[in-house]
């Protein structure tokens, strides 16, 4: 029922020609598309079906024919684009290109790895990717301009939804949203103390010639990075927490090692590997203090007295938070805790730690919990109190509880239906052909074979 606007492939295209050998028994390229002055070649079409395939897409004998018209859609787009004097600012394509460059480096495994897989340098592979990356980013600016001024009244929304069969309404997932009180045991200066003098231990031994990724492997507390040496890949000032960021970009030479730096994680030391312009790639080893049982016991007595408080309603739940939480995301929004996954306040029941999980299966709406202790996302001891504002179970979508969803859906729907008006009206005032192999295509959105 509900196919989505189209958009276009953002999937790294695989391109032959930056392969140090050619596959042995590879067939000669062919134009098979032609909008405008662009082409299509074979080898275009040949590369996006690798790329399906290995995301485990099934070939249902009609996906060439689906990535044919993706790409006749693209550059009917980039035609217009380009009559319309639509730019790519040299910023915008260099963001996008790092983006995508480090997306691969992530799926492969390491900066050197891609670099191999291509047999050519970072830069090279870059400077292989600008322009059809330059053509995509066209499309889709391109694809907004046309879809801007899309909008439906409360009364289009309601009949859109009139239209939709009741067996085939979607399913909306259940949802809680929920207030917290939170409470971190404090760390005594003592063990502060400790683990700065043992990560200074560390950076003496990496200065008296030992591997700082070795000592990152043994000791570092940071899941994810500690198995690779400490080693992030290339990461930019925003994709590091300020005070991380602030000590890493100041340092200069390849192999220096940072004095210890304190962030909401714990705290950790530094060792550049590697700038590149506005991005580095540095291993840290990160530790954290741990709470002592005489400052949790503290933690625990100070949330018991606030739920004391609470219950005899001598305070009310959004003052305490203000009083007395410590988590700064969900006291800015009087207690209301924001989904880190998705951004808005709907917490879907793998999105909870299992504590809260168990403790919210049986609270009513606005009645409060019991002091209780847990894990917060980053895998720090915590004491909370909680109450549920909403909770929502799985249901089939109404007006009612899910307008916004359904406008959504009106809204992608309208804009499909402007699409692909544009694109069959352009297809009669703009050159077209392809080759006769795709003739029997049946396209979904537009008269390709029709000229």
């Amino acid at each position: 029922m509900f196919k989505p606007v189209i958009v276009i492939i953002i999937f790294f295209i695989q391109i032959s020609s930056t392969q140090a050998q050619p596959p042995e028994g590879k067939v000669i390229d062919q134009v098979l598309g032609i909008v405008g002055n662009k082409i299509i070649l074979k080898s275009d079409i040949e590369n996006q079906f690798i790329q399906y395939k290995a995301q485990g897409l099934s070939d249902d004998g009609d996906i060439k024919c689906q990535i044919l018209e993706e790409m006749l859609f693209q550059k009917l787009l980039v035609t217009q684009a380009d009559l319309d004097s639509l730019e790519i600012s040299d910023k915008e394509l260099e963001g996008e290109l790092d983006h995508r460059i480090n997306t691969f480096i992530t799926q492969i495994g390491s900066e050197e790895k891609l670099e191999q897989y291509y047999n050519k340098s970072i830069r090279e592979i870059k400077a292989d990717f600008k322009e059809i990356i330059k053509d995509q980013l066209l499309a889709q600016k391109m694809q907004q301009k046309l879809t801007k001024d899309v909008k439906l009244t409360p009364a289009d929304v309601q009949k859109f939804y009139r239209s939709i069969p009741t067996d085939s309404l979607p399913q909306v997932n259940g949802f809680h949203e929920i207030y917290q009180i939170v409470k971190y045991p404090a760390f005594t200066d003592e063990e502060k103390q400790l683990i700065r003098e043992r990560l200074e231990g560390f950076r003496t031994r990496v200065q008296a010639g030992e591997k700082f990724s070795t000592l990152a492997v043994l000791y570092s507390e940071d899941p994810g990075s500690a198995k690779s040496g400490g080693e992030l890949g290339f990461v930019g000032r925003n994709d590091l927490v300020p005070e991380f960021a602030a000590v890493a970009f100041k340092m200069k030479n390849p192999g220096d090692v940072s004095r210890v730096v304190e962030t909401e994680y714990g705290f950790h030391i530094i060792q550049l590997i590697e700038r590149k312009g506005e991005r580095i790639n540095v291993r840290h080893i990160l530790l954290s203090p741990k709470v002592s049982t005489d400052e949790a016991v503290k933690a625990a007595n100070l949330m018991d007295s606030v739920y004391v408080l609470l219950t005899k309603d001598t305070l009310k739940f959004e003052d305490a938070v203000q009083k007395f939480s410590e988590d700064d995301r969900s006291k800015n929004a009087s207690g209301l805790m924001v989904n880190q996954y998705t951004g808005n306040t709907k917490f879907e029941d793998d999105h909870i730690d299992p504590k809260t999980k168990f403790v919210i299966q049986n609270l009513k709406i606005g009645e409060i919990s019991k002091p209780f202790e847990t894990k917060d996302d980053r895998g720090k001891q915590v004491y909370k109190i909680v109450s549920v504002k909403s909770k929502v179970k799985t249901h089939a979508a109404n007006l009612t509880d899910d307008y916004k969803e359904i406008q959504d859906m009106a809204v992608a729907m309208e804009k499909q239906k402007t699409v692909k008006n544009w694109i069959n009206k352009k297809i009669e005032s703009t050159y077209l052909k392809i080759d006769e192999s795709y003739k029997n295509c049946t396209f979904e959105y537009g008269k390709w074979n029709k000229k």
